[in-house]
């Protein structure tokens, strides 16, 4: 009984905390099915943070370039949207800064370009997209555990992120309410990605999924994470870190962009 009374007053602090990490306020509703006039690209990693890394590439080169790949494409195709970086150079970007530069810019989606890895296996590929939610599996769990760490190498991080732990399930469990107003169309978009991986590019889904994301936890617009595959797995590794995988990568998000907006427009 103790125990588990010290897991909701836990509960309680961090979600009280959490709650004042930035001064954008609280999430609101009103953006949601929004036309699609403004978005932002957000190549994952940078600078001193390498993310994950396979034998010859490292995750934050090929979130860059598929990330600026994506954002000439959309512009190419659909003019009248406007596309925001939250890096175009080798740069280190604070987590929060990355939603906190969506918001201050209004955007109507914001994408996060990722690489996933394994240790356990150098057979395992496909691209998975993730929404702001609870880690139903294990293996999500550790997959937002692993993108959350990148607060491990920001200035005083204890101090701004209140006390949240990447290593906690708790907290990452905490993450997930602050997305809701948006979870509709940010499944929306998802499974339209995972969609265009398998149609435009024959890739392997791996599927839609739900996990607690310090990047997306305070975007005020429809939000998605993406792997674009594994870089531990050397085919995947060699495919992502071309010029060719990367465009594939690239024109298969920008299909699904085109079908999303085309149902927000509406």
């Amino acid at each position: 009984m103790l125990k588990v009374l010290k897991t909701l007053i836990l509960a309680c602090f961090l979600f009280t905390s959490l709650a004042f990490v930035y001064q954008e306020g609280p999430v609101s509703a009103s953006k949601v099915d929004s036309k699609v006039k403004v978005v932002v690209i957000d190549a994952g990693h940078g600078g001193k943070d390498p993310g994950t890394r396979g034998r010859n590439t490292k995750e934050k080169d090929v979130a860059l370039s598929v990330a600026l790949k994506l954002g000439r494409k959309i512009k190419e195709e659909t003019p009248d949207v406007k596309v925001l970086y939250t890096r175009s150079t080798d740069v280190f970007i604070e987590l929060g800064e990355r939603s906190a530069f969506a918001n201050r810019n209004n955007a109507d989606l914001f994408i996060s370009i990722h690489c996933n890895a394994t240790p356990r296996s150098k057979s395992v590929r496909g691209t998975e997209t993730f929404v702001m939610g609870l880690h139903k599996t294990e293996g999500n769990l550790e997959v937002a555990k692993r993108e959350n760490s990148v607060i491990l190498q920001e200035t005083n991080y204890k101090q701004k992120y209140k006390g949240f732990d990447p290593e906690s399930p708790l907290a990452h469990i905490m993450l997930a309410n602050y997305q809701s107003a948006f979870i509709s169309s940010s499944l929306r978009f998802a499974d339209q990605v995972e969609k265009k991986f398998q149609s435009v590019s024959g890739r392997d889904s791996r599927g839609v999924k739900q996990a607690g994301f310090l990047v997306l936890w305070r975007a005020a617009m429809p939000s998605v994470l993406i792997e674009t595959g594994f870089l531990s797995t050397p085919d995947e590794e060699e495919y992502l870190r071309s010029d060719d995988g990367q465009d594939e990568v690239a024109n298969s998000i920008l299909q699904a962009f085109k079908v999303y907006k085309k149902e927000m427009d509406q």
